[in-house]
Order: C-alpha cells, then sequence, then structure tokens
C-alpha cells in the first residue's frame, strides 16, 4: 500500500471538523498577487492537515483555475488542470449537466456567476462557537485588506444537529474511507487514495490526472516529481479538487407537496403517511435507518447504519425504491445490470467525499413542523481527483437522468428535478410494489442553486510553490 503524506494532505478531506462546528468560507478575489504570496507564505504553517490535532480552529484554503492565474502561474502550466477545473462550474455544457436551470441558473446566483464578481480563492475557518469565530473574522478582514486580498462573498455555516439538514434528513451516513487516511469503513466503503488525492493510484489501478510544471517557473525544488514517469515536475502531489455549491432547501414546499401526496380522505394531515413518501424519497427514514432494513416503519433514533447491500437484500426495489436518493447517488451491488461484484467494483469509481455544512436558522423539518423563518440551506461540498467521473457523473448520470434502472421519468427526487421542464415532460417518483407500482407524479424542485465553483485544494507545499511563481 503506498503510504500516503498526511502532513501535506489539507485535513477537511478525511475530517468533517464537528469538533469545530461553527465555520466561515471567505471568497476571495487577488488584487495584488505580490502582497497575496507574502500573505500565503506567512500562514502555510496554519493550514490543518490530516494528521493536525483538532483543537479550537481549523483553516484550509484552495484556488480556483482564474485564482492561479491571478497569482502568476503561467498559461501552459495551468493547461495541465483538468479541463472541468479550468473551465470552472459556469459553461453551456456544464449547466446541461448539472441542471442548472431556472431559478438554479448560474446568471441569478449570489456568488460564483457570470453576473457576480470572480473568486480566485477560497479561505476556511472553523472554531468552535460562534463568538470566537466573529473575533478571528474581523482579524482575517483587516489582514486581508494589508495583504492584497479582496472579500467578494462570506459563507456562513455549521456543522448539522444531530448530523440532520433542514429537510429533517440525516446526512452523510455513507461515506467513503480513503485507504491509508486513518479512517476505516465497512464493506465497499475502503477507496483507494487516488479517488480523492493525486499522485497515488485510483480504482483503475492507475494515477489519475495531476497537473504538472511544463514550463519553469518558480522554485521547482520543492515539488516531487511525476510518479507516472512524465519526468516533469507535479504540481498536484497530495491535493484534490473541491466542488462547493451553495443549495437553498425549500423546506415548507418540500413537506406541504408530501402532506398533499398522502393527506385522508377528508383532506386532513397524515404525518406519517407524508414521512413515509419522504423516507421512501431520500432511501432512509429521518433519523437514518435505511429503508433496507425497516421498510414499514421508522425504528425511532438515530442510525448511522451503513452495512448493506441491496442484490440480496432489495433487489426489486419493494423495500428502497430504485429512484431513491440514496440508492442512486450509491448503488452499491447494484449498478445498472452488472452483478454484484462488478457492480461494487464500478461504483467505487463514482464515489464522491462529502462536507456539508448548514446556513440558516437551525431548523429541522417534518410533516408538522416546516415552516422555518428565513432563508435555509446547505453548503455542499465534495471532494474527488476526477470532477468528472466523480461529482458530475453522479448529478447528470444518477441525478438529473429519467432512464435510471428500470425507471422512465423518475429524476432524483431532491436534486434532480427540474423547476420548469420541457412541455410533456413528467417528472415522476416510481414507487415499486407487489402488484402495481405506485406513482407519485409532478414532481417539484424544492433546491435552488445559488452559488458554485470548482477548487483546487493543494498540498501545503504546494501553496509554498505557488508563492514563489
Amino acid at each position: 500500500m503506498e503510504q500516503l503524506e498526511l502532513s501535506e494532505i489539507q485535513g477537511f478531506l478525511v475530517k468533517e471538523y464537528k469538533e469545530v462546528q461553527v465555520s466561515k468560507y471567505f471568497l476571495l478575489q487577488i488584487i495584488d498577487a505580490p502582497l497575496v504570496k507574502k500573505y500565503l507564505k506567512g500562514i502555510t504553517e496554519n493550514i490543518t492537515t490530516v494528521n493536525t490535532e483538532i483543537a479550537e480552529s481549523c483553516m484550509n484554503i484552495g484556488f480556483t483555475s482564474a485564482g492561479l492565474k491571478a497569482l502568476g502561474l503561467m498559461e501552459n502550466n495551468i493547461r495541465t488542470f483538468i479541463r472541468e477545473f479550468r473551465e470552472g462550474i459556469v459553461t453551456p455544457h456544464r449547466q446541461r449537466l448539472l441542471g442548472d436551470y431556472d431559478s438554479s441558473d448560474p446568471e441569478k446566483w449570489n456568488w460564483g456567476g457570470p453576473n457576480n464578481e470572480e473568486v480566485h480563492l477560497i479561505i476556511m475557518i472553523f472554531e468552535k462557537s460562534e463568538p470566537v469565530i466573529n473575533i478571528r473574522v474581523n482579524e482575517l478582514r483587516d489582514k486581508f485588506n494589508l495583504s492584497g486580498l479582496k472579500e467578494v462573498f462570506l459563507l456562513d455555516g455549521y456543522a448539522l444537529p444531530n448530523d440532520k439538514e433542514h429537510f429533517g434528513f440525516r446526512d452523510g451516513i455513507a461515506q467513503p474511507a480513503i485507504i491509508g487516511s486513518g479512517v476505516t469503513g465497512i464493506n465497499n466503503d475502503n477507496i483507494k487514495p487516488g479517488e480523492f488525492i493525486l499522485g497515488y493510484k485510483n480504482e483503475y489501478n492507475v494515477y489519475p490526472d495531476t497537473p504538472l510544471i511544463k514550463e519553469n517557473q518558480g522554485n521547482m525544488n520543492l515539488l516531487s516529481d511525476d510518479a507516472s514517469g512524465s519526468a516533469f515536475k507535479d504540481l498536484g502531489k497530495n491535493g484534490t479538487y473541491f466542488v462547493l455549491r451553495q443549495l437553498k432547501e425549500d423546506v415548507d414546499g418540500f413537506w406541504n407537496f408530501l402532506n398533499d401526496k398522502t393527506k385522508n380522505e377528508d383532506g386532513s394531515l397524515n404525518a406519517d403517511e407524508s414521512t413515509m413518501l419522504a423516507a421512501k424519497m431520500m432511501g432512509r427514514w429521518p433519523g437514518g435507518a435505511p429503508l433496507v432494513k425497516f421498510p414499514d416503519k421508522d425504528p425511532g433514533g438515530l442510525s448511522s447504519d451503513n452495512d448493506f447491500n441491496y442484490i440480496d437484500t432489495d433487489k426489486t426495489g419493494l423495500k428502497c425504491p430504485f429512484g431513491a436518493h440514496s440508492r442512486r447517488a450509491n448503488p452499491r451491488d447494484q449498478f445498472e445490470e452488472t452483478g454484484p461484484s462488478e457492480s461494487l467494483k464500478l461504483t467505487r469509481r463514482h464515489r464522491i467525499m462529502r462536507r456539508v455544512r448548514l446556513y440558516g436558522e437551525p431548523f429541522t423539518g417534518s410533516a408538522i413542523n416546516h415552516s422555518p423563518k428565513d432563508e435555509v440551506g446547505i453548503l455542499f461540498g465534495c471532494f474527488n481527483a476526477d470532477i468528472s467521473r466523480q461529482f458530475e457523473f453522479i448529478q447528470y448520470t444518477w441525478a438529473n437522468y429519467p432512464k435510471f434502472k428500470q425507471l422512465y421519468a423518475d429524476p432524483d427526487p431532491f436534486i434532480g428535478v427540474r423547476e420548469n421542464p420541457e412541455p410533456g415532460t413528467e417528472q415522476n417518483f416510481t414507487i415499486p410494489q407487489q402488484t402495481a407500482s405506485k406513482y407519485i407524479t409532478g414532481l417539484k424542485n424544492f433546491v435552488t442553486v445559488k452559488g458554485g465553483a470548482y477548487f483546487f485544494f493543494p498540498s501545503v507545499t504546494t501553496v509554498k510553490y505557488l508563492t514563489t511563481v
């Protein structure tokens, strides 16, 4: 097994930072590159890595493609990054892949869109309390003003209470574990490091594409040679890519829709049936218990149970529908029509490391409590070494595409429904039953994208190198 350089890899990839519950994501622009380099050189030792002991605070940093250019990286070297990162999250092609239309159109975003100021880098800070982080925010803003950085946007976030997001469901249960990172998963969750970290072999047993220094610049003695043998210096070693999307959740609309679909004959609320339908759509009960083990009744409490597959327990989807969000995002041993062993192999090649924080008021929705006072949502983040094969594949092929498995008009009920579909387009949720399947028709969109970007999270040494270009 390859030995991971844990002191070089940024910690948020492996750790969720639950110990430091409050977070601020600074989206910044480089105004004066020499000053910014001086500032970055001074903070490299403060970057939280995988082997940093989580105490009072954490900090991580990432760059957009435009940010690397603004910092001074030569165009010939930027071209060695993967296409998705170079182009960014806002292109006509990417809009089609991700389904960013209607209210989620990048033209309407609060940040990261074509009508917003360009984002060059992200500095993420995490603290244990709101008063402490507010003090640090003021300190950082003073430093930014003196260091050639302009604040474009600030995202406030906090860890999920009981790991639940605003719709009311436990999140982040089926996370992969990176082999050699110190975190161990179960069954199919132990994934080769190259699926998430550049410079190591992935599930294809090859090194992922990594950015290289094709045109000499800066102190290249800081960088390792490319492990794949190209003879170029490897800019990506121990780095990763981070997808960030701010997603507004229409909690009231979601539960009103479910309540309407499950109401009693006299029009009164049937909270149990509404919760059951919500669980069918998610693939888990609000507390996290999987439907494949508890198909008929919520066992109550909180569950992190991830020890199951589908072929032996629910091959026909009678317990957990094929179109359920969690089943689509991680098909486990039932990937398309391949056998269980091949399915598990293929699924491992499309995993992402989710990193989610809530924004807005602390609110957990349910069938009887679903009206937050203000806007609420999640700061969805995920790490991957191949944005196209991992994040974008999951969003387009498994979430947005309506012909999933034997389904024909079923987008992912949480993240795949179009707000204004083409005329004649059906958007359904199919619940398989012994006799005839049940169909929930007229699905509505309850998630709106408010901003997004693709970032490169370099190793600590690569951050040092970037201060020399």
